[in-house]
């Protein structure tokens, strides 16, 4: 590859052929069809990064995939999981020579995830991509907002997190304006998400409209119902109504299934590309998911080593639902930072310590929002690395030692006065 001159085009094509496919041995681990786009969308990425890399040096690279070979390893798998048998019947494979055929004594799992930490973009159930990193907007001060999106968008970022909770969707719309403005960034490039807030769980489109006017969108990337409870539509605060003892005013006539429902009828409005949740359980993905037409593309939830939810990554899994992290970091102040083994990881990468922790859930499969208005953390927590098997091994191991001693530790949790079905907080 480092030779000073490339080979003639062979053919009138290229000089070196990437055949990007997916060993079937991948879905030993049982994977659904959502982990296998994922899959899938991280060879392709992989594929195209070291595409750019050879056309610095002047060799033109095609890149092939040769579909789905059959072996008597993937007839043995469509037994297993109906959904790549509907992927094969649906796209006639290709018969693969006996003597081609390759059966791996064993298998690492963590190979496989590591590969994710390369890629840049994760595959919803809807077939769209989602970027990995995106800079999340809660809790930034008046007048901060609008600087940090447009610094973020303008050094690479692709993907904005909002909500209307947060009160500060306006000054996101003008960081997007700023950046598309100046004509090198477009609309399409970057995935927008905003959040249904509690006290508009009985006028969902308006909800979303309301975040559209103050965004200057005409579509958001993804809608989440920010909390499966509604609050009092018509009470003595617009975001936070109390009752008169100052507990939270819920509305429990408006089930989360109702509101979802709702949700749904906006796909066919074109306001909002695709749905989903946040703040889920396992409890309410269960009343949830039977009762409607259209699986949650995603469920946004608190995720970081001292909570890592596993029991609801796994189940969201199951289900085809991705999983996006939030609070990565810990809560103010970056407590996560500070634990030892991640500094001594970020130590022997060379990186920064929010690097590892934001690493972890792309390595992972998950999408992760890091919040920050200052441009050089910005920056810094674009500097994703791979982290291999023994990284991997030495956070699952601080997990289960701090788990079994102290439980798991949750930053967000708000004074709803409900039970949403957490086993932490049961």
């Amino acid at each position: 590859m480092d030779r000073q001159e490339p080979n003639p085009r062979i053919g009138g094509k290229g000089s070196v052929v990437f055949i990007a496919t997916i060993a079937a041995y991948v879905a030993s681990r049982g994977q659904t069809n959502n982990d296998y786009c994922s899959s899938k969308g991280a060879v392709v990425a992989l594929a195209k990064a070291l595409e750019v890399e050879l056309a610095a040096k002047k060799i033109r690279v095609n890149s092939v995939s040769p579909g789905y070979v059959v072996t008597d390893m993937t007839l043995d798998l469509c037994d297993r999981y109906p959904w790549l048998a509907d992927i094969m019947n649906n796209e006639p494979p290709k018969r693969l020579p006996q003597k081609a055929q390759q059966k791996p004594s064993k298998y690492s799992p963590d190979k496989f995830f590591i590969m994710a930490s390369l890629n840049t973009k994760l595959i919803l159930n809807t077939g769209a991509e989602i970027p990995a990193l995106g800079l999340g907007t809660w809790q930034s001060k008046p007048g901060e907002v609008r600087a940090a999106v447009t610094y973020a968008l303008n050094n690479g970022y692709r993907h904005i997190d909002a909500a209307y909770c947060y009160g500060n969707e306006e000054e996101v719309g003008l960081g997007l304006k700023d950046a598309f403005d100046n004509g090198k960034i477009k609309r399409e490039d970057v995935f927008v998400t905003t959040k249904l807030w509690c006290t508009d769980h009985t006028r969902v489109e308006e909800g979303l409209d309301k975040s559209l006017k103050l965004l200057g969108l005409e579509y958001v990337d993804l809608y989440l119902m920010h909390w499966p409870i509604a609050m009092n539509p018509n009470g003595n605060h617009e975001k936070f109504p109390t009752r008169p003892d100052g507990s939270r005013d819920l509305y429990f006539e408006r089930s989360h299934v109702s509101t979802y429902k709702d949700m749904e009828k906006l796909l066919g409005t074109g306001k909002a590309k695709a749905i989903g949740v946040a703040n889920y359980s396992i409890r309410y993905l269960k009343e949830l998911v039977p009762q409607v037409s259209v699986t949650p593309a995603v469920n946004q939830i608190e995720n970081h080593i001292l909570l890592p939810q596993q029991e609801i990554v796994d189940y969201c899994k199951e289900l085809g639902i991705h999983v996006t992290a939030y609070s990565p970091l810990g809560s103010s102040g970056s407590p996560l930072m500070q634990l030892p083994v991640i500094q001594g990881i970020a130590q022997r990468k060379g990186c920064s310590t929010a690097a590892v922790l934001l690493s972890w859930h792309v390595a992972c499969g998950r999408s992760v929002l890091a919040k920050s208005v200052t441009p050089s953390r910005i920056s810094e927590n674009l500097n994703l690395v791979p982290l291999d098997s023994n990284d991997l091994h030495e956070i699952n191991a601080f997990i289960a030692d701090t788990v079994a001693k102290n439980g798991f530790t949750r930053y967000v949790y708000p004074a709803f006065g409900v039970d949403f079905g957490f086993p932490d907080k049961a």
